[in-house]
Formats: C-alpha cells, sequence, structure tokens
C-alpha cells in the first residue's frame, strides 16, 4: 500500500489515485481529528459545470447506491433531476441513503418503487408513508456510528449528491448547514455532484472542501428551508421553566435539538452564565442568549469558546448566524456524539424529548406503536454521555408534555405493542413535564411508577396508579 493509502485507509481507490497524482509523498500523520482531510486537499482538476439533469444522466445506472445530505442542506433540485433521469431512463434498483431530508421526496412516490428504494438512516416525514408501505427502508443506528458504515464498507455510495457554498478564493467550499456523516460518505464514494448555493452558510470545522473533489456542479440558488419557531405552549414554557430553574446550572454544556421545548429551554436561560453548546443540532434561540453574553462556551475542556453541532434546521436568522462566523464549529457527527467526548463536558446537560415512557421508565422515541415514525439519532449518545460525565455533574434529561394533543397520557403502563426501546430504563435519569420533575436513577420499579405517575396529568393518575398495581403486584411508593 502506498504511503497516501496508508494515511487515508477510507478513501475509495478513484480518490488515492488523485492524491497520489498531486502529491508524490505525505509526512502528515493521521489522527482521529485529520482522517478525512483528503477533502481538503486541492488537487489539479475541476469540477464540470453542468445541469441537474445532465450530471445524473452521465452518472446514474441501476443498482447503484446514491447518498444525499440532509437537514437543511438536502439538495432537493439535485434529487428532482435524479428522479426525473431515473424515470425518464426506465433504471432499477437504485438505493437512496441518507438522514432526516427536507421537501418532497419524489424518489420514493409509488410509480417509483422498482426505481428507487429510500434508506434513512434517521427518518423525516417525507418517507414515513414509503415506508410503512413498505417501499422503503430505515436503519436503527445510533448517530455516532453512521459514519462506520461508510467507513466499513458497508454501505458504499456510487454518488454523494450534496450541496456546497460557493468556493472562496482559495477554491474551498463548505458544506455549510450539514456535516453529520456527510464526509465519511464523501471519502467512500466514486462520484460527488454538488449543488452550489449563494444561499448556503459558509460553516467552519468540518464543513471544508475543495471544489477540485466535486466531479460534477450545478449553479442552483434555491433558499434553504425555513423552519420558522413558534411560540411554546404553556405546557412546554412550564417545561421550560422547571429545567430552566432546577436542571441547568450556570457554566453547563447544553445538548438539545429543535421544537418547541428546546426552544422554552432557551428561553428560561436568560440570567445564565459561561453557558456552552455542544450539541448535535442546535436551534435559532442559541442566537439570544449569545447576544446576552450567558453562551460564551468558555468552561468547556474541548473547543473552548466555541458553540459544536453537526447539523441544522432552522431559519434566516440561524443560518445567518452561523455564516462564516468562526464562533461556531461544525464537527463530524462520530465526533460530536461521541460519548467519551461528550462525558468530558462541564456540567453536561443533555435535554431529549420523546413519544412515550413507560411507568418503570422505558422510552419510545422512534415510532408509534409498529409504524416507525423517526429513527435513534443522537438521544442514547448524550442521554449517556452525560450520565457518564466525568465531573459527575452531568444531567440526562427526558422532557415532555404529559398529555397527547388528543388528552391521551404520554406516561403510559406499557409501551404499545411494537413499540421500540430507544433509550432503556436503565439509562434514564431525570423525567420532566409541565407537573413536575422525577429523578429515576437509583429507584426501584414501584418508586419509579410513584415518580413518574406524580409528574403524569391529574387526569391520568388514578387509571395509572391502578395500572401500576397490576403490572407490579404492589402499590407505587416513594
Amino acid at each position: 500500500m502506498s504511503v497516501i493509502g496508508k494515511i487515508f485507509p477510507h478513501v475509495s481507490s478513484r480518490n488515492l489515485s488523485r492524491i497520489n497524482a498531486a502529491f508524490s509523498s505525505s509526512k502528515s500523520d493521521r489522527t482521529y481529528f485529520t482522517y478525512t482531510q483528503s477533502l481538503s486537499q486541492p488537487l489539479d482538476r475541476k469540477p464540470d459545470f453542468v445541469t441537474a439533469e445532465q450530471a445524473f444522466e452521465k452518472c446514474l445506472k441501476s443498482g447503484q447506491t446514491v447518498y444525499s445530505q440532509g437537514a437543511a442542506a438536502t439538495p432537493a433540485p439535485l434529487l428532482d433531476a435524479m428522479t426525473k433521469v431515473g424515470v425518464k431512463q426506465s433504471l432499477k434498483d437504485i438505493k437512496v441513503v441518507h438522514m432526516h431530508t427536507e421537501k418532497e421526496a419524489a424518489y420514493v412516490a409509488p410509480e417509483c418503487k422498482d426505481i428507487f428504494r429510500s434508506c434513512s438512516l434517521f427518518m423525516g416525514a417525507n418517507v414515513r408513508k414509503s415506508v410503512a408501505e413498505g417501499r422503503s427502508d430505515a436503519i436503527p443506528i445510533f448517530l455516532q456510528d453512521i459514519p462506520k458504515l461508510f467507513h466499513r464498507k458497508i454501505i458504499r455510495p456510487d454518488i454523494s449528491v450534496i450541496q456546497v457554498s460557493p468556493p472562496d478564493e482559495h477554491g474551498y467550499c463548505s458544506l455549510g448547514t450539514s456535516v453529520d456523516c456527510v464526509r465519511a460518505a464523501l471519502v467512500n464514494s466514486e462520484t460527488i455532484i454538488a449543488q452550489v448555493n449563494v444561499n448556503m452558510p459558509r460553516t467552519f470545522g468540518d464543513a471544508i472542501i475543495h471544489m477540485s473533489h466535486i466531479d460534477y456542479a450545478v449553479e442552483d440558488n434555491t433558499p434553504l428551508p425555513d423552519h420558522g419557531s413558534k411560540p411554546p405552549s404553556p405546557e412546554e414554557e412550564k417545561i421550560g421553566q422547571l429545567i430552566g430553574d432546577n436542571l441547568v446550572d450556570d457554566g453547563a454544556t447544553l445538548q438539545m435539538g429543535i421544537g418547541s421545548i428546546p426552544d422554552a429551554v432557551l428561553s428560561a436561560l436568560k440570567n445564565h452564565k459561561d453557558l456552552g453548546i455542544h450539541s448535535e443540532m442546535f436551534s435559532v434561540g442559541v442566537i439570544d442568549l449569545v447576544k446576552r453574553g450567558c453562551v460564551t462556551n468558555n468552561l468547556k475542556k474541548t473547543h473552548k469558546g466555541r458553540i459544536v453541532g453537526s447539523f441544522l434546521v432552522g431559519n434566516r436568522d440561524l443560518y445567518d448566524f452561523v455564516d462564516n462566523n468562526p464562533f461556531v464549529e461544525m464537527l463530524e457527527i462520530d465526533y460530536v456524539n461521541n460519548t467519551h467526548i461528550i462525558s468530558l463536558q462541564p456540567n453536561m446537560t443533555a435535554i431529549n424529548s420523546c413519544i412515550e415512557i413507560d411507568l418503570t421508565g422505558q422510552v419510545c422515541a422512534d415510532s408509534i406503536g409498529t409504524r416507525m415514525f423517526s429513527g435513534f439519532g443522537g438521544q442514547v449518545d448524550f442521554i449517556r454521555g452525560a450520565a457518564e460525565a466525568l465531573d459527575g455533574r452531568g444531567r440526562p434529561i427526558i422532557a415532555i408534555v404529559s398529555n397527547t394533543k388528543r388528552g391521551e397520557s404520554k406516561i403510559v403502563p406499557t409501551l404499545k405493542v411494537g413499540a421500540g426501546v430507544v433509550t432503556s430504563r436503565a439509562h434514564v435519569n431525570y423525567v420532566v413535564t409541565e407537573q413536575g420533575i422525577a429523578n429515576l436513577f437509583g429507584k426501584t420499579l414501584r418508586q419509579r411508577a410513584y415518580e413518574l405517575i406524580k409528574i403524569a396529568h391529574p387526569d391520568h393518575r388514578e387509571s395509572l396508579e391502578k395500572a401500576a398495581f397490576e403490572r407490579l403486584k404492589c402499590m407505587p411508593a416513594p
């Protein structure tokens, strides 16, 4: 094996030949943080600028695997063109691998069932129906493990489809809002097709890719998805206040996703000091805390003074905030969500949600009964990382509104038939509803039932107590 091959063992043979052609030798040592640096090495080549359909006409074939970038960086115009070319050329058996993607996924339409088959690593709303109807697949997997699928050749992309910012004066583009597992896919792909979009923010960290690694470039300035935050409900506001007042200390490092509950928590932290962010994703609510001086990242042990994220979905305010902003580092998901890395953060406070939780503490977050809804995501990565915090001050939190919109309890005697356990009862520490805070760590089954019934909606407490007695053969007790 060549020197380059030893340094970049995960790089495809095609990319190795490119690097070898550009560099006769290299003295760089491979480290955990630089094993995908090949995408940052300028090569003596340029991408072909073509239309979206022309790009796929040149390289899309039956039986291939296509990887697509996701979240706000979903290259929707390219995926639409891929679908048109697949239909026009009567192609067959093309696998489309992706995390959560935005906008309509035309390739999962019933008429495309023999042409394309989606494979979700975390499921979005646009593919749920096709998964439920057996036309698409889903892989249950922790976010931190997804890059291994590419590096171990379990998934071998023939084509990767991405969206990048325009190149700077040195030829460097940015993966922008979604780094996550993208680099792992790219260094193992034969062909890279990129949508070059002036609306894609330029982010730092692991987001940089030199344009010479792109095979086909398509100029398309479609605006990124805009997910404006809606005001939290009174119940969500109460949850945010309970968490902010009781479970988030000054100097805490936060992980949370997007949605009304995370936004409510952030709104409750306006008087906190020296907060840090280490999260696979974060929302627009972080911006106000940065402006107020509440989020400084100054007490973090790694990436001190920097917000660490891996992918984003939000609105223009969020995209403008991260654009060309060295205060934010977008890093690969196997680093950001690595349990050990998470455990190093001071006062690591992980806030996650779920679909339902049973009286013993089992958490279902990826399905409604047998119907798949989303995926494992980063919940277990961060819940466990916070629990293992080296400073002993981590706080793993599951936060839910006690009732569904239909008035059904989210704290249930048993999970629905077929529901998946994402976070086990042994993983769960704090559970928060608008009714209060339950700490399940070290509690017996009847103590757990007691604590959870206390924070269930009052309309359901009596029936939950009866169900607990039937299940445990004894009354719940403190």
